[in-house]
């Protein structure tokens, strides 16, 4: 095993990712023969058959499971050692790289990212996306933190290390003046233009429930994923949007909403995702370290 090739370990691990010979090969650069020589190479040092195949397509043996899991390890290790000599960690400025779910608040995101934003050698990054791609990207150390409204479990080959960072209470908010004074919970839920986040998200599933256990049928008259949007048709539609506070904490503030009922049981929760790494960046652990905020 001292003498073990990378090359064709590193071929190994292109091959288990894809399952597919000739998909990978194609990712390579080489052919499929040239491809197909190398993993047998690896599986005469290890003395153990790492494939069978399915037709075209190729399956892990349970050893060819285990390997996986170390070259992950491996070739993750190695990913960190390139993203750390780049982020400027060992230089000067410090590159700070953080994925935001799409559809998360941007108030949250600057709330969270406020001791950093403006710091003194370092660089802020941030990159919106769908969760399943932020955790590709988390995975193979291009981004150093994920912040997402979604928490996620730790798997064998990717041990994420998922921390709740704040919980933040969901209200009613609707345009201000007399409505709005008059405006009585439960009793004019009926009635009122709802405007809702996706069925999707968390909020909406514990909004139903509390739909379902007053015994009402909710006027929806949108429902929308991105908050962003979300806060603009609250701001500008009339209707009363169901809302993090976060997400409406300026127009709260200089009174072009206000807040008709705070929804009890129902809350957002907000996560840190990161991957288990050999080295903490500073900016991170500062981030992570003060404790979850609840409203």
């Amino acid at each position: 095993m001292r003498n073990l090739n990378f090359r064709h370990l590193f071929y190994f691990w292109t091959v288990a990712k894809e399952g597919h010979l000739t998909r990978a090969a194609g990712q390579l650069h080489v052919s499929q023969s040239a491809l197909s020589t190398q993993i047998r190479l690896l599986e005469e040092q290890l003395g153990h058959e790492l494939f069978t195949r399915d037709g075209r397509v190729l399956r892990l043996t349970e050893v060819g499971h285990l390997v996986l899991e170390y070259a992950e390890s491996i070739f993750n290790l190695g990913s960190e050692m390139l993203a750390l000599v780049e982020s400027g960690e060992l230089q000067r400025v410090q590159r700070l790289r953080i994925g935001a779910v799409a559809t998360l608040s941007r108030n949250f995101q600057e709330n969270f990212l406020k001791p950093v934003i403006g710091q003194d050698g370092v660089k802020l990054e941030i990159k919106s996306a769908s969760l399943e791609e932020l955790l590709e990207q988390l995975k193979v150390h291009k981004l150093d933190l994920i912040l997402s409204n979604r928490p996620v479990a730790s798997e064998a080959v990717t041990p994420w290390r998922c921390q709740r960072i704040a919980q933040q209470s969901v209200c009613l908010v609707g345009p201000p003046g007399p409505v709005a004074a008059a405006f009585r919970f439960p009793e004019d839920l009926a009635e009122a233009e709802l405007l809702l986040p996706g069925t999707s998200s968390e909020i909406r599933s514990q909004f139903d429930l509390v739909c379902e256990e007053l015994g009402i049928e909710p006027k929806i008259v949108a429902e929308v994923d991105d908050m962003a949007m979300l806060r603009l048709l609250a701001r500008d539609s009339g209707g009363v949007a169901v809302v993090p506070e976060v997400v409406v904490q300026d127009e709260l503030g200089n009174g072009a909403l206000e807040r008709y009922a705070v929804l009890d049981n129902v809350v957002e929760s907000f996560y840190a995702i990161t991957a288990k790494r050999h080295f903490e960046l500073p900016a991170i652990k500062a981030l992570l370290a003060r404790k979850p905020v609840d409203a």
